[in-house]
C-alpha cells in the first residue's frame, strides 16, 4: 500500500472524500465494522424489565438468545425512563452474567479467617433463629413505670432504594409483627 493510499484510509480523509464531512455514513465505516451485526438482531426474544439499581424505575429491554443476555437497553415505551438508562442501568447485564459474581451463599464464622459455602436451608434457618433470639433477648413488654411496650429495640429495619410501595408495605407489617419500631425505607422518589 503506497503512501497516497495509506493517507486516503484515514478516516478524516475519507470524511472529506466520499461527501461526509460530519461522518455520519459509510465515512467512518471500516470494513470490519460493516460486518458487524447487533446484538439485539440476534437475539431470540425480548424481555420488558425494570432496572434494579434505584426507585426510579427504569423500564429496560432484556435481549435473550439461547437462555442468555445478549444485551440490555432502556424501553422507548416506558413513560418513565422513555428509552434512556444511566451507565448503571446500562450495565445490568452484569450483576447476571459476570464471572465474579457469587452464586453460593457465602459465610464467615465470628473470629473465623476463611469463608464457607452454607445451604440455602442453612443459611435461612441461622437468619430465623437469630432474629428469635434477639427479639427474645431485648423484648420490652413494659416500661418503668408499668406502661406497656410491646416492642424491640434490638431489631431494625431500613429498606433499600429499589423496594417499591408495595414491598415497603410488607416489609412495615412484618417487621411490625415482630415488635420493631425502626423501620425506615428509601422509596423516595
Amino acid at each position: 500500500m503506497g503512501i497516497g493510499e495509506r493517507f486516503a484510509s484515514w478516516p478524516v480523509v475519507r470524511q472529506f472524500l466520499s461527501g461526509d464531512p460530519h461522518g455520519l455514513g459509510t465515512a467512518v465505516q471500516s470494513p470490519r465494522s460493516a460486518t458487524l451485526t447487533p446484538r439485539t438482531r440476534t437475539a431470540d426474544r425480548v424481555v420488558p424489565s425494570i432496572c434494579p439499581y434505584c426507585a426510579v424505575g427504569c423500564g429496560q429491554r432484556v435481549y435473550v438468545k439461547d437462555e442468555q443476555i445478549v444485551q440490555i437497553e432502556g424501553d422507548p415505551d416506558s413513560p418513565i425512563s422513555r428509552g434512556r438508562l444511566c451507565p448503571k442501568g446500562s450495565a445490568t447485564r452484569q450483576l447476571v452474567q459476570s464471572p465474579k459474581r457469587e452464586t453460593k451463599i457465602k459465610y464467615r464464622r465470628p473470629y473465623g479467617t476463611e469463608w464457607e459455602d452454607l445451604s440455602l436451608d442453612q443459611a435461612m434457618d441461622m437468619i430465623a433463629e437469630r432474629v428469635l433470639a434477639t427479639r427474645r433477648q431485648t423484648w420490652q413488654d413494659v416500661d418503668e413505670d408499668g406502661k406497656p411496650l410491646r416492642r424491640t429495640m434490638g431489631i431494625a429495619h431500613l429498606g433499600g432504594a429499589t423496594l417499591d410501595n408495595e414491598e415497603n408495605y410488607l416489609l412495615k407489617k412484618l417487621y411490625t409483627a415482630l415488635g420493631a419500631i425502626q423501620i425506615e425505607n428509601q422509596a423516595r422518589i
